[in-house]
């Protein structure tokens, strides 16, 4: 028993004079009252009672703060405090800082679309009248045309006979008009007039039936003209086929001003408006540009992939932009001027936004700010920073770190 007393006394004398001897540093002074402990910000698993180095990296030790010290009292007011890293310390972990200035915002746009053909500027010839292909002028698709230049011939008998009854009631007119008989003539123009109207349904020009009324002589085929220059774009018939009411004929399509239909996310609707000007590049043509408009803006949002379409459209004199390509779309807005913090500076945490301002000789202050758009490499401020502000712009969660051990920032 006694034995046994012996050695609890003992190791009770050896704790007592371990914990004096652990509580000095190397100069012998003894630790101050309000460090709870040393720690390494690499690693933060590492605690003494005397500063040094990290036994893992090398890295001085920095104190942690006792609960309810003075310089600890965020738990109470729950804001960040000025903290201390020196500068050489800045230097081994690379900080570095940049200006909170004013500047012009520029926000830029980039999206992907496809050019498709404008709607205003294509014709489609359907039969409107049974018949038989006579005769084809252009060859295939692909083919240019000129405004007015003939595209194909149809013989119809049907439009024969009409042709033949307008000029016999022409002729009838005549004959009113020269026996000086009034009710036959006004008779006799209400029925022109129906005739004049069932040629046009059957694709007759005006300046064709103009031709018909001059002549007086009926033609056996009917010519399409194309109505703008441009590019055929189908050619579905054959020379000598039969076609019926319906049945498609040519589609003529003019390239001049063409589509671009954008997919643009949802965030960037609405700064958008009609008339806005987009430049449109394609890898076809590198370092080429070319000048669009927004004209159409779709209402409704893709349910996955959270964009909408916008339809820009593009000058294209020389037909280079073609339906179907893909190409990109830039668009660039003038957002006025502001203060702007680097966004290498900030460090978001969910809640908060933070930055570390450089208040001289070491000392860094965390600061909560609030942010508007990003614009380039730099956010627009709202509130939390004056302009000259310097502003830690790297080895921010080191520094981070270090606020968080030194009590100056809550681990928010």
């Amino acid at each position: 028993m006694k034995t046994r007393h012996f050695f609890w006394l003992t190791l009770l004398v050896a704790v007592l004079l371990g914990e004096a001897a652990y509580c000095k540093d190397s100069s012998g002074q003894g630790k101050p009252a309000d460090i709870d402990y040393y720690t390494c910000t690499m690693h933060p698993s590492v605690r003494s009672k005397i500063p040094g180095k990290c036994p893992i990296c090398g890295m001085d030790l920095v104190p942690v703060m006792k609960k309810g010290a003075a310089s600890t009292n965020l738990e109470s007011t729950e804001q960040p405090t000025e903290f201390i890293v020196p500068i050489e310390r800045q230097q081994q972990i690379g900080v570095r800082y940049g200006a909170v200035e004013k500047q012009p915002f520029v926000h830029t746009v980039r999206v992907v679309g496809t050019v498709a053909d404008d709607k205003q500027r294509r014709w489609d010839y359907v039969a409107r009248v049974e018949g038989y292909v006579s005769k084809l002028f252009v060859s295939s698709p692909g083919e240019p045309v000129e405004k007015d230049a003939p595209l194909l011939t149809i013989y119809s008998p049907d439009l024969l006979t009409a042709q033949s009854e307008f000029s016999n009631l022409l002729k009838t007119r005549d004959d009113a008009k020269a026996k000086n008989q009034q009710a036959v003539i006004e008779t006799t123009e209400n029925l022109i007039d129906a005739a004049k109207g069932r040629l046009r349904l059957w694709n007759i020009t005006d300046d064709q039936i103009t031709e018909l009324e001059k002549t007086r002589q009926p033609q056996e085929t009917l010519t399409l003209y194309s109505p703008f220059k441009g590019i055929v774009q189908e050619l579905p018939v054959n020379q000598g086929q039969r076609v019926v009411a319906g049945d498609r004929l040519a589609s003529v399509m003019d390239l001049s001003v063409v589509w671009v239909w954008a997919q643009f996310y949802q965030d960037d609707l609405p700064m958008l408006k009609q008339g806005l000007p987009i430049t449109i590049s394609a890898s076809s043509y590198p370092g080429e540009k070319f000048d669009g408009k927004i004209s159409v803006i779709d209402p409704f949002v893709s349910d996955a992939s959270r964009t909408a379409r916008v339809r820009v459209d593009v000058e294209n004199p020389e037909s280079k932009l073609r339906p179907g390509m893909y190409v990109d779309a830039e668009l660039t807005m003038d957002m006025g001027e502001g203060l702007a913090v680097p966004a290498d500076a900030v460090l978001p945490t969910g809640e908060h936004n933070i930055v570390f301002v450089n208040r001289g000789g070491g000392k860094l202050q965390p600061r909560f700010i609030e942010l508007g758009r990003k614009y380039g490499d730099a956010y627009e401020v709202k509130s939390g920073l004056k302009e000259g502000e310097q502003v830690v712009t790297s080895a921010n969660f080191l520094i981070d770190a270090e606020a968080k051990v030194q009590g100056a920032l809550k681990s928010w």
